[in-house]
Formats: structure tokens, sequence, C-alpha cells
């Protein structure tokens, strides 16, 4: 790890001295974008962070939104993508471990972990489909292992991630608000090392994933050891439980060096540590090692003297190690010493707060032509079509995926993966439901829409379930940061989000910024993941067996927007075009209407159109189900379209509800009154699903033989090619 020559003058400059050799290595750890966000920082402040819900405590790794009768819900999204594509299994599974830590450092017991996977042409690439199976494989394994369920999250492939990956995990934690850690610290406080030993694995991770991926390093990827982190949770919730902590904060990137630096210079204290008192598994270790080693599943904990021994019992019960690695001081420095030799002396204001970049941004050039179509080869068979999109690895099911997860464990899941959005059980009563969705074709032609786009599209998932939004995780991924085209779609992404999220009152509770996400092949496109996390009072719309007479009602306009759609890019290997935009007030009176329909217990299942359009959405409603639909493509509302842009056009805001004949009434006039735009478009029944405009019959499908393909051809593309 080395700092920049800029870096390096001015940080001569802050301390009056040349730097020592620790000193060195633990400020390029800190001031590594990974790590300080030296290029991001001073925009992200522009989004929403408080709100009526919001609980603000200094020095936390994660979200927590008070969801009423004394419980708090914490939430953090990070994560993993150079390690992940050097070696998928490993980062995978330290990714997951990573976050479960952040949300157990508030004294939450973790209770749910999502994904978000990206990842390259899986048909043509085998290396892809390697990377693939083995992500998967390193979240399922340490999730299970752990005992806590993946409830969900969402899989897409686009060539612009060939030979690399994009690992996010997000974890949710539950825990009652009297019990979070108030991070706080005395003179006198002692400093605790808690957890696994510390080795060479993980040197210099964070400035590994703070530069392009040119080389792999596999010497920067952490080893997962999911029983010790098993073991860590139930160790530090006995811990909290008899209130031995005074502040914690988990190790993750740069290590010793950050944990340290970051705990003294948000609780505006002191630390001074001795690294001969750090556990390690290999007796030879320099300072410089033992200080930005990544070794994973390790916690740092502040406490006294007098609670010590009862902390020492509990890691012993638990036979996880414990080590008094330093004391709290009051002179606002990190001091690292081996025995009695200094090695590092610094305040912990210069190395926790790197200086903030100002980049220059440039529009890219592409932009001025991208929205112009191409024309289209003509289709005469929109089933055969209809059957390829299926099969498409984008659209395919991801049953492949969850199947391998353990998404029940802990009996809180209520709704499970393949829906909309996940649903979990609350200890209050009420149900907590997530999504995470992204989309990086559209933010790629429009990155302010795009970005907007990935938000109200998690959001309408939730909205599926019955809650309403409470919070928001972003994840913003982009390539270089002193790329001024490639900045400036990264402050339009962050500017798109800022917007929505001010508009619908839902604030930023948690994120991440991951850069430099770049091959030899060059960078990838914006790829912003949004999670949403939303509120249930009652009790959760869990979708019912759909029955023959029942009514298919869209609610939303169907717009002239193939841009970044499955139909233009798989299809017709198109990309451009017009992105989906977002009208907030349609949006907000159509998530409004669907609410208030499912708190009156009306439809008897709500689905959101995205991916593939109407003709998707309403395919999958038939397959899940078992049975057949007739669709008229002349009732649809919104704007006069082809056959095919109303079938595959993915505009926004729109839901399906099936309604039974009984309830069509109650429903017409909470949409009327709401003012929204919708239609009875089909009625189920039978065993095809037909798609018509009038007399003309567009697509005929078997239900048997689609649900076959749709279930089936990722896994076989995964396992057989």
């Amino acid at each position: 790890m080395s700092l920049e020559s800029e870096e390096l003058s001015d940080l001569k400059s802050k301390i009056g001295r040349n730097p020592t050799s620790t000193e060195l290595q633990i400020v390029a750890a800190e001031w590594s974008e990974h790590c300080s966000y030296k290029s991001s920082k001073r925009h992200l402040k522009m989004l929403p962070m408080k709100g009526p819900l919001v609980i603000n405590e200094k020095g936390y790794d994660s979200g927590v939104l008070d969801v009423g009768g004394g419980y708090v819900v914490t939430a953090h999204i990070e994560s993993h993508n150079h390690p992940s594509a050097v070696e998928p299994y490993g980062g995978a599974a330290t990714g997951v471990g990573g976050v479960v830590r952040d949300i157990l450092s508030a004294g939450t017991r973790p209770i749910a972990i999502f994904d978000g996977l990206r990842f390259g042409n899986i048909e043509k690439d085998k290396q892809a489909r390697w990377l693939f199976k083995n992500a998967v494989l390193g979240v399922a394994d340490y999730g299970n292992c752990l005992g806590i369920p993946t409830i969900g999250g969402e899989v897409e492939f686009d060539e612009c991630y060939e030979n690399y990956a994009l690992v996010d995990v997000a974890c949710v934690g539950l825990g009652k608000k009297e019990n979070l850690i108030k991070n706080h610290a005395k003179k006198g406080d002692i400093v605790v090392l808690m957890g696994g030993s510390t080795g060479r694995d993980g040197i210099g991770g964070s400035q590994f994933a703070s530069d392009s991926l040119e080389s792999e390093d596999r010497s920067a990827v952490q080893i997962p050891d999911p029983f010790i982190e098993k073991l860590i949770i139930e160790a530090i919730l006995e811990a909290r439980n008899q209130k031995l902590i005074h502040a914690m904060k988990d190790l993750g990137g740069g290590g010793l060096s950050c944990a340290i630096s970051e705990t003294a210079d948000a609780l505006d204290i002191g630390i001074e540590m001795d690294v001969d008192k750090v556990h390690t598994r290999e007796n030879d270790m320099h300072p410089d090692e033992i200080m930005v080693s990544e070794s994973q599943e390790r916690m740092l904990i502040v406490t006294n003297k007098t609670k010590l021994k009862k902390l020492q019992n509990i890691c012993d019960k638990f036979r996880i190690g414990c080590s008094v690695i330093g004391s709290v001081k009051f002179d606002n420095n990190v001091h690292i010493k081996k025995g009695k030799k200094t090695f590092a002396n610094l305040s912990a204001d210069i190395v926790a707060n790197a200086t903030l970049l100002d980049l220059p941004s440039k529009k890219p050039a592409y932009l001025e032509t991208i929205t112009q179509e191409k024309k289209l080869k003509s289709i005469t068979d929109y089933s055969k079509i209809m059957m390829k999109l299926l099969a498409s690895p984008n659209i395919a099911s991801k049953i492949w995926v969850y199947s391998q997860y353990d998404h029940e464990v802990g009996i809180r899941t209520v709704i499970k993966p393949g829906g909309d959005a996940s649903v979990l059980r609350l200890d209050n009563g009420k149900f907590l439901s997530v999504k995470i969705d992204g989309n990086p074709k559209q933010c790629y032609i429009n990155p302010r829409e795009g970005a907007i786009g990935c938000f109200e599209e998690a959001c309408r998932n939730v909205v599926c379930t019955g809650a309403k939004p409470i919070g928001m995780l972003d994840h913003l991924q982009f390539g270089s940061p002193k790329d001024p085209e490639i900045f400036w779609t990264f402050l339009e992404s962050l500017k798109g989000l800022t917007d929505f999220a001010n508009e619908f009152k839902i604030p930023c509770i948690g994120g991440k910024v991951s850069l430099y996400n770049e091959t030899p092949s060059g960078p990838i496109k914006p790829t912003p993941l949004i999670g949403v996390l939303g509120l249930i009072d009652k009790k959760p719309l869990v979708s019912q067996k759909i029955q023959s007479g029942d009514n298919l009602i869209i609610i939303g306009d169907t717009k002239d927007e193939l841009g970044g759609s499955e139909y233009f890019e798989y299809i017709h290997k198109f990309i451009g075009g017009n992105c989906p935009t977002v009208d907030f007030k349609e949006s907000k009176k159509n998530m409004k209407s669907v609410l208030d329909s499912i708190k009156q217990q009306i439809p008897k299942s709500a689905h959101d159109c995205s991916k593939g359009g109407l003709a998707v959405a309403v395919a999958e409603l038939c397959m899940t189900n078992q049975i057949g639909c007739k669709v008229s493509l002349n009732k649809v509302p919104g704007e006069k379209l082809t056959d095919d842009r109303i079938l595959f056009s993915e505009s926004h805001s729109r839901y399906l509800l099936t309604i039974d004949e009984k309830n069509i009434k109650k429903l017409e006039n909470i949409l009327k009154k709401n003012k929204v735009t919708f239609q009875i478009i089909g009625k189920f029944g039978g065993k095809k699903i037909h798609f018509a405009n009038g007399t003309k019959s567009i697509i005929t499908l078997d239900v048997d033989k689609t649900q076959k393909t749709w279930l089936t051809s990722l896994k076989n593309l995964v396992l057989h090619s």
C-alpha cells in the first residue's frame, strides 16, 4: 500500500515531519477510496439522512430505524467486488461476514441477509459462469452456517462485467431500543480485540479495492470462518445484555488501522495500542502487517477494567480470542507501540479524515446520440420471442440461486424469495418488507432517470406486500472517478436518488460507494443498487392462489420507453432508446392506491411490471399459479403503441392486481378516488397464456411448458454449459 505523491506531501504538512513506515501504512489504508470516500463524501451529503424513524448515534456502522413497540431495525449494505472477482467463494463469503458484523456493532441481532449480484455474459463466458456459481455458493455457505436466512436478492448479467463481479450483500438486524450500544468512552477505559486471530490474509485489501482490477492479488482476499462469526454473534449479544460494552466497531476494510482511528475520531478520544498484545496466528508479523491485516471475524470493543473479567469469561465460554490491546487516552492521538517502542503517533482526526477531492465532471459524449433508435428487425412470431425472453438469464427464474440459501431459519420469514419482496415477522407484531433493485442498462442510457427507476422499482416491490417504504440503502458502483465522464454519471445518479428520496420522504439510512470498478476491458456501466425497507403495521399481502374467473387489473400507463429494456438488448442487440422515467405525482398516487387496496384486503395478489414489461409480469403470475390468462392489449392504458411496445415496455409505476369478481367494485372505488389510471385487461382461466389485440392473436403459450423453461433455464445454463 502506498500514498500518492500529493497525499504524502499533505500528510507531511499536517504532522510536520516524515511519517514512519507504520504511519504510512495506517494512513494509506484509511485514506484509500474504499475507506475514506474521498471522491464522493462531499456529494453524499445531499442525500436526506434524517426522518421521524431514524436514530442517529456517533460511530454506528449501520442505519437504525425505530419500528415501534420499543424495537429498532438496523440495516447496512457492503460490497466485496474486487475480492470476489479474484476468488468468488471467499470474496462473497467474507462480504456476508463483514456486513453481519456491521449490524452486530449496534448491539442488534442480524436476522436476514439479501444480496445483489452482477456478472458477465454467462451464455458465452465460462469465467462468468464460474464466478457466478462460486459467489452464490460463498453467500449460501456463510449465511447458512450462521443460521441467518438469506431472504432475497437480485442477479443480473451484462457484458460490461466481463472477468469481473459485483457482489453486494445487505443485512437487517433487530433489537430492543434500550439495548442499542450507545458508543462512548472514558479515560482509563480499555480496548479489547475479540474474535479470530490476526494473520497475513487480506493485507492491503482496502487499497486493493480502491484501484482498478488489473491483476489477481490473492493475498488481499480474506479467509472466511463462519463458525467463529456465529460464536462472536452470541458472545457479543450476551455481553450487551450484561452492559459490558461501552463502544464497539467491527474490523473490516483497513483492519485495526481504520477501526482504531475511526473509533478514536468518532468518540473524540485517543487510543494507545500495543501490537504485541494482539493475538496472531503467525509469530513473526511486523507491526505494519498487524495494523493493516483484514483478517475476518474480529470486533473492537471499548469497556472498563471492572467489566473485563466478565467479558473474558464470556469469550472463554464461546472459545473465542479476547485480548486487551490498548487503553483510552485523552490526547486524541492514535499511538501504536510494540512494547515500549513507538511505531506510530498521529492525530486520530488526521488519520480518519482524508482530504476530500473536488473532481471534475463532464457529460459523456455518447449520451448525445444514445436515445436515437435504430430500425429494428421485424418480428413475425412473438410467441417464440416471448419464450426466448423467459429463458434469458436476466428474466429466467432465480430459483437455482435462492434454493441454495436457507431462507426459513429463524422462523421469521413470512414471504419467501421468488416474489416481489420478502417479508419478516418482527417481535413487536409488525412486519418488515425488504427488496434490493438495480438496472445498469437503464442507468447507462440515462444515469439520473435510471437511478430513480431503481429506487422506485424497489419501492414498488415492497408496496406489493402491503408495506410503506420507511428507509433506503444505496450502493453506488462506478468506474474510475478520475474520469470526468464517469464521475458525471455518478453525480447524476446521486442527484436522481436525492430527488426521489426527498419527494417520497424516504431517508437514506446507510450505503456504500464502490469506485474503480474497471478491468482491462474498461469500466462497468453505472450500477447504483437500491435496497428499500418497508413497514407493515398489521399483516402482509401473502399472494392467494389465482382461480379461474379472477380478473387482471393494471394500474399505471404504458409508455414508449424501451430504452435499456431486455427486449431491446437481448432480442435486438440494441443499446439505446428512451429510458423509462418516473412521474413522481403518478408514482405517489399509484403507490397509495395499491396500499389502500391491500389494507382493505381486496386484491388476491399484487405484482409490479419491471424487467420484460407487461408480457413477462403476466407470464410470471400465470406460471407461479399454474393457470392461464387472456389479456387484451388494446385495453392497456397509456400511449397508442405497437404490439411489441405494449408487451415489452418497462415503464415504471405499474402494478398488476389479481381481483375476484366480488371485489371489483371496491377496488374501482379506491382507484377512482385516487384518480389513477387503471383498466381490467384480462381474465384468468385455462392453461394458455394468451395476448391479443382486438381480434388479432399476438402470443399463445402453454403454461406448463413455459413454466418448465422458465424454471430450469438458468440452472441448465450454469451447470450443463
